[in-house]
C-alpha cells in the first residue's frame, strides 16, 4: 500500500483556554502542542499532512514555517467539515486517511503505527482510536453489539441507563479508507447545533453493512489505547498542566534511560529536544530549556536555569542561571551567578559567587571569583580577575570593549573604563579605575591608573634608545 495521508484538526478556538494565542501554540516541556502530535505523524512516513487551521492560521504558520501544509477553515462547521476543506489536498494522494486532534499531544507514535497496522490489515472502512477511562462523561461512548464489535457511538447528551456505565470512550484518532470517505463525507448531515460531525460517517458504515446484511466484511474496527493518559485531549490550562507534568515525566524517564542521574524527577524540568550526556547529574529545582546541550560527568543544579547553551564535559553549574553561552569542558559557575547570552567560558575557567557575564569569552584557567561583572569583554587564559571588578562598558550611548591579556591580574575593586587593554602579565592594583591601555607586564594602580614612576623612567628611557 501507499504511503497514508494525515490531516491534523488544528481549527478550535480553545476558549477556555481563555488566551489571546491559538491553543494548539501553548507549550508543553518547551515545545507548542501541534508540533507534538505533527512529530508523531511523520513516523508514518505521510504521503501529505494537512494542517486545518482557524481564524489564527497566520500565526500558527509563524510557527510551523512555509514547510507545514496550513488549509483554512473559515467558519467552525464541525470536524466533519474540517476534513472536507483538506480534500482538495489528499484526495487521489493517497489510499488511507488518518485524522489527529493537534490537541492531543501525549498521543505516541507507536499508537498511531499500530492504528494504522490494524486498519490495514483488516481492510475497515474506518478504524478508531479509543480508550476506557473511570470518569468518561463529556465524551463520546463506544456501544458494542453481542459480538464484542463496535456498532456505534453514543455522544454524552445521548446517554441514557445502563449506557451509564459504559466507560470505553472514542478518541478523536480515525483512519478512513480514501475512496469510501470523500463521497460519504458529503452526505453527512448538519446536526441541530449547525455542524457537520464526523461520528456520523460510524453510523453510515454500519446502516450500509445492515442494509447488504452482513455479506460484506464487517466495515468497523478498534484499537483500544491501554493508556488513557496519551489520548487526553487539552482544553483549559488545567489540562495542560496535567499533561505537561506527563511530558515531563517522559522525558526524565528517557533520560535516565540514558545513562542520566536525575535525584528528584518531580522537581526537574527539562525540555523536549535538550540533550544531556551520560553520568551527568541534574540536582533538585533545575529547569534546562531551548535547544540546550549538556556534556557528559556535569553536575548541574541545585536550583539552576539554563537556556539554550552549550555546556561541555565535567563542567558544574551550581544555583546559577546560564543563557545563550558556551562552557568548555571542566568549567565551573556559581553559586548565584548568571550568565548572558554571547558569553563563553574557557577550559577548566571558574566563574565564582555573585558574578555577572555578558556577550564576553573567558580563556582558559581564567578565575573570576566574585562579585564582578564583565561584559562585552575578550579575557585571555589564566587571569584572574579580583572582587568587585567592573568592566565599564557602557557610556550612556554606546557598549565598547575590554580586553585583557594571558596572565594578566586584575586586582579587587579595579574598574575598567572601555575602550582599554590590559596586556599580558598586566597588573592593576586594588581599587584603580584603568582608563588607559596597560603595557604588557606594566603594573598600574591608583585613580586614575598608572604605573609606577620607576616603570614609567624605563619605558621612556626605551623610547629614547629606540629613537
Amino acid at each position: 500500500m501507499g504511503d497514508p495521508g494525515v490531516i491534523v484538526l488544528a481549527a478550535g478556538e480553545g476558549t477556555r483556554m481563555k488566551s489571546r494565542i491559538p491553543k494548539v501554540l501553548h507549550k508543553l516541556a518547551g515545545r507548542p502542542m501541534v508540533r507534538y502530535i505533527l512529530e508523531a505523524a511523520e513516523t508514518l512516513k505521510p504521503s501529505v499532512v494537512a494542517i486545518v487551521v482557524g481564524r489564527e492560521a497566520g500565526l500558527v504558520r509563524a510557527e510551523l514555517g512555509d514547510s507545514a501544509m496550513l488549509v483554512e477553515q473559515s467558519e467552525r462547521l464541525g470536524t466533519a467539515d474540517a476534513v472536507r476543506v483538506a480534500r482538495p489536498v489528499l484526495e487521489g494522494a493517497c489510499e488511507d486517511v488518518m485524522v489527529l486532534y493537534a490537541d492531543t499531544p501525549l498521543l505516541r507514535a507507536s499508537t498511531i503505527q499500530e492504528l494504522l497496522g490494524i486498519h490495514r490489515q483488516s481492510g475497515a472502512l474506518i478504524t478508531l482510536l479509543t480508550t476506557v477511562m473511570p470518569e468518561p462523561r463529556g465524551y463520546g461512548r463506544i456501544k458494542r453489539d453481542s459480538l464484542g464489535r463496535m456498532c456505534g457511538i453514543i455522544e454524552q447528551v445521548e446517554i441514557a441507563g445502563a449506557e451509564e456505565e459504559i466507560h470505553e470512550i472514542n478518541v478523536g484518532a480515525y483512519c478512513f479508507r480514501s475512496g469510501w470517505l470523500w463521497p460519504h463525507l458529503s452526505r453527512v448531515r448538519l446536526s441541530e447545533k449547525g455542524e457537520y460531525y464526523l461520528t456520523d460517517l460510524v453510523a453510515m458504515a454500519v446502516a450500509e453493512y445492515e442494509a447488504a446484511g452482513g455479506s460484506r466484511a464487517y466495515p468497523l474496527q478498534t484499537l483500544c489505547a491501554e493508556d488513557a493518559v496519551e489520548t487526553m485531549g487539552i482544553n483549559d490550562r488545567r489540562q495542560l498542566a496535567k499533561a505537561g507534568l506527563e511530558m515531563q515525566r517522559r522525558i526524565n524517564e528517557s533520560l535516565m534511560l540514558q545513562g542520566v542521574t536525575i535525584i528528584d524527577p518531580a522537581s526537574t524540568y527539562i525540555n523536549a529536544g535538550v540533550q544531556i550526556g551520560r553520568d551527568t547529574i541534574i540536582y533538585p529545582n533545575t529547569t534546562v530549556e531551548g535547544k540546550t546541550v549538556i556534556g557528559e560527568e556535569c553536575g548541574i543544579g541545585p536550583n539552576s536555569h539554563l537556556i539554550d547553551c552549550i555546556i561541555g564535559d565535567r563542567c558544574r553549574v551550581w544555583s546559577s542561571a546560564v543563557e545563550g553561552s558556551r562552557l568548555s569542558p571542566g568549567a565551573t559557575v556559581g553559586p548565584f551567578s548568571h550568565l548572558r547570552a554571547g558569553s563563553a567560558i574557557g577550559e577548566d575557567a571558574h566563574i565564582g559567587n555573585f558574578a555577572e557575564v555578558k556577550s564576553s569569552s573567558l580563556g582558559a584557567g581564567t578565575r573570576m571569583g566574585h562579585f564582578s561583572y564583565v561584559g562585552d569583554a575578550e579575557v585571555g587564559c589564566d587571569v584572574n580577575i579580583g572582587a568587585g571588578t567592573v568592566t565599564c562598558n557602557y557610556d550612556g550611548n554606546a557598549k565598547h570593549q575590554t580586553v585583557i591579556g594571558d596572565g594578566a591580574f586584575i586586582g579587587s575593586d579595579t574598574m575598567l573604563v572601555a575602550p582599554v587593554k590590559v596586556g599580558s602579565q598586566g597588573k592593576t592594583g586594588a581599587g584603580s579605575v584603568v582608563t588607559h591601555d596597560v603595557a604588557d607586564g606594566a603594573v598600574v594602580y591608583g585613580v586614575p591608573a598608572r604605573a609606577k614612576k620607576s616603570e614609567r623612567k624605563e619605558r621612556a628611557q626605551l623610547r629614547l634608545e629606540e629613537e
